[in-house]
């Protein structure tokens, strides 16, 4: 074995860990009763693929992602994307807007405020979260990670 050939294995072993199990995609009107729609489906879709402990995770993390696009991120007669992916490592939520200009910040919600706790909701139940810039908009996922099933 050659060096080269002993430096890509851990990486392509890796890669090939992560698959790719179940994936929803549907886009949405930008109007607040599609922030139900998808929510009710993320945690539908999440169960139906056996992950039911991750369910109401999921739910969550749509609204809170789905609440935000609605709120900062859409334009009139522009639609925004909720995806789900169940991959073997990770459980991913994105949601996709058109204001690729106007990025997601945490803050600080005082007690008596009605809007604020939504990222900080995220990144309580997500391993992580971010942004990544789309060709027109942006997308903001969330993932939690995995446990590896038990034996």
């Amino acid at each position: 074995m050659t060096a080269a050939q002993g430096a890509s294995g851990p990486q392509e072993f890796a890669e090939a860990a992560s698959v790719v199990l179940h994936e929803d995609c549907l886009s949405y009107a930008p109007v607040t009763g599609s922030v139900t729609l998808a929510r009710r489906r993320a945690g539908e879709v999440v169960a139906e693929w056996g992950r039911p402990e991750l369910a109401w995770s999921a739910a969550l993390l749509v609204s809170e992602l789905a609440t935000n696009a609605l709120l900062h991120g859409c334009l009139r007669g522009r639609l925004f994307l909720v995806r789900v992916t169940l991959r073997t490592d990770v459980l991913r939520i994105e949601v996709s807007d058109a204001r690729g200009e106007r990025l997601p910040v945490p803050r600080v919600a005082d007690d008596r405020d009605c809007f604020g706790r939504g990222l900080a909701i995220v990144a309580g139940l997500a391993d992580r979260w971010g942004v990544e810039p789309r060709t027109v908009g942006k997308t903001v996922f969330a993932e939690i990670d995995l446990k590896p099933p038990t034996r």
